[in-house]
């Protein structure tokens, strides 16, 4: 879609104008009409004038001697002042009024311009230069804003394109696209619906985590549908000044039906459309909730069958106010979740499309390993990987650039700077291979990838990466326990080889605590609280925070509960890893020498004969 900008007068320009005209006028105008009035003469001009009783009054300035003739209409003189002793003498004796001062005419064009037009004029300038820079901090106009742009929306409008996004640009959103494409083909073919007595709904909410494409998703079906796109964000609607988010929203409405068919987007609906309990310190009456009534007021009287299309997004469907998703409102929620393996895969190969890259890159190992990943997030590992290739002298991107752009975005980058000691490494070392250790033992844990003690700039020292072989949408009460044990691995394999522990299970028991907790207080996969929600989850795409809900004796003893399983499953670590400690040492050995070792080493070691005695490794760091 091509953005339509308004263009913007070349107000500088006037401002310019004004000013030559100024000028000017000071220059040429001005000094002709004061000077008009006023003739220079010389010295003994003015003495002999004196002696033959021409003058009626004089004024002696400090440069200069200002006199007035006997004339009906007296004429103003000056001459430039001499040293004269005898001048107060001459105008005594010539009866001369020397003591009042003489008032030089202007003419009444000019007293008006300097007296009224000018100050009127000055003062019409700042306020406009204020106006502007209230308009520009406030966002009601920006450059070019007036008073009069007060109420206008800012909505950003596109109109349709040749080269704009298509259904074919957004990839892994199949059955979003799938919805929406019935409100394309609305605006294609109207009267096939009217025949029928079918209306379209009103609107349509995307609802999904950040990053998964639902900006994208209704620029594509302005794109498809071939029609004017107005695209503008919650936030823009709340002003400062109670009514203007009101009138924002009537003005925007008023644009989309002169171009109907037409889609209204409206992105971060949630800024404005939030529930209404009031609470407002004025009685409820705020400029969000006014906002709010404007919205649902133009949404029940514009015409749905002209064609105009609103759509909205929003992170966060559960605060939003529910006369917002009546029908007739927000009729149709379309969720815009996280791909799914062959989303991500095709998601990958869109992006990737638009860098130069080795032919045989392959796609579905990097989704397999970006399990989790947005669209936003993929296509940030494209370009990561591009800026590798580019950084190492390359004009094409391999897989490896691929792999390690998925190892940025988890983990951030390689930290050159940080050096461990060699007890350090060591320990990091035995730390990630019982992690490793733990999950290639267990029948349920995703086969390792790859295993690192090199720093990375997120903090974590080293890293082992499991891998999935396919999509998984179901975990089983064994396969939580085994993750679980999983993460104590490393904290389990410090204390038997080193007897101490370190902060560097910090991340881990932050994360086996809380899927410990979640399977007790959530999945119900306890027997003493069966299927019991004692924790809520908000905010399902933004994280997922819990919440407890029950009483304080429970919580204790959903504590307990939790503290008994994680020690369980540290206990079934700890059995694992010292039944192999022999593979442990070797293994820690070649990571401590190799710092990066990949899965298949591990498990070619792993299942090897024993190569070394126990403790070689330990005894070698020391």
């Amino acid at each position: 879609m091509k953005e339509v900008k308004t263009p913007k007068k070349p107000l500088i320009l006037f401002y310019v104008i004004a000013l030559v005209v100024l000028l000017a006028l000071n220059m040429f105008l001005f000094p002709a009409l004061i000077n008009g009035q006023i003739e220079q003469v010389g010295y003994s001009d003015f003495l002999q004038m004196l002696e033959d009783g021409k003058i009626d009054q004089v004024q002696v300035e400090s440069d200069l001697i200002v006199f007035t003739d006997k004339a009906e209409k007296p004429q103003i003189y000056e001459t430039g002042k001499m040293d004269d002793p005898n001048l107060v003498e001459r105008l005594e004796n010539a009866g001369v009024d020397y003591g009042a001062e003489i008032v030089k005419e202007t003419s009444p064009l000019l007293s008006f311009l300097l007296s009224w037009l000018l100050p009127i004029a000055l003062m019409l300038l700042l306020g406009q230069l204020l106006t502007r820079g209230m308009m520009k901090k406030l966002g009601g106009g920006g450059l070019g804003g007036s008073a009069m742009s007060f109420g206008k929306s800012n909505a950003k409008m596109y109109v349709p394109s040749t080269t704009g996004i298509k259904f074919a640009d957004v990839a892994g959103e199949d059955e979003a696209k799938e919805v929406l494409t019935e409100i394309v083909d609305f605006l294609h073919n109207p009267k096939k619906y009217e025949q029928i007595g079918a209306k379209m709904p009103k609107g349509a909410l995307l609802v999904g985590p950040p990053g998964t494409g639902k900006t994208l998703l209704a620029k594509a079906v302005a794109g498809e549908a071939n029609v004017p796109f107005f695209s503008i964000s919650g936030s823009e609607f709340v002003e400062m000044f109670v009514g203007m988010g009101a009138s924002k929203v009537r003005d925007l409405f008023a644009q989309a039906n002169e171009k109907a068919p037409c889609i209204v987007f409206i992105d971060e609906i949630d800024t404005i459309g939030k529930k209404r309990d009031g609470a407002s310190s004025l009685g409820g009456n705020d400029e969000r909730e006014q906002t709010l009534n404007q919205l649902l007021t133009e949404m029940d009287g514009f015409d749905g069958t002209k064609g105009v299309i609103i759509l909205a997004a929003t992170n966060r469907p559960e605060s939003l106010d529910p006369a917002l998703l009546r029908p007739g409102r927000f009729d149709r929620r379309v969720p815009v979740e996280l791909p799914d393996l062959k989303g991500r895969e095709d998601i990958l190969k869109v992006h990737a499309a638009k860098v130069r890259r080795d032919p045989n890159l392959d796609f579905n190992a990097i989704a397999r390993a970006a399990a989790g990943a947005s669209g936003a997030e993929l296509a940030n590992i494209v370009n990561e990987a591009a800026l590798r290739a580019v950084r190492q002298g390359r004009d094409t991107v391999l897989q490896s650039d691929l792999e390690e752009s998925v190892e940025v975005v988890i983990a951030g980058y390689q930290k050159k700077n940080r050096i461990l000691s060699d007890k350090e490494k060591l320990i990091v070392s035995y730390h990630e291979v019982g992690h490793a250790l733990v999950a290639a033992l267990q029948t349920h844990s995703a086969p390792v990838h790859k295993i690192t003690i090199i720093p990375r700039t997120s903090g974590a020292l080293g890293y082992t990466m499991q891998v999935e072989e396919g999509e998984h949408y179901l975990m089983s009460k064994e396969e939580l326990e085994n993750k679980i044990s999983t993460f104590t691995g490393g904290r389990c394999a410090e204390d038997l080889v080193f007897r101490s522990v370190t902060t560097g299970a910090s991340n881990d028991i932050e994360q086996a605590t809380r899927l410990a907790r979640a399977m007790v207080a959530q999945f119900g996969m306890t027997e003493e609280f069966g299927m019991v929600a004692l924790q809520a989850q908000n905010n399902l795409y933004l994280g997922g925070d819990a919440s407890l809900a029950c009483s304080p004796q429970t919580a204790a003893e959903l504590d307990r509960r939790v503290i008994e399983l994680v020690k369980r499953q540290y206990a079934k670590a700890e059995k694992l890893i010292s039944d192999n400690m022999s593979k442990l040492h070797e293994l820690a050995k070649f990571l401590y020498e190799q710092e990066t070792i990949t899965g298949e080493e591990f498990m070619r070691i792993l299942e090897s004969p024993i190569a070394m005695p126990e403790g070689n490794a330990y005894n070698e760091g020391e």
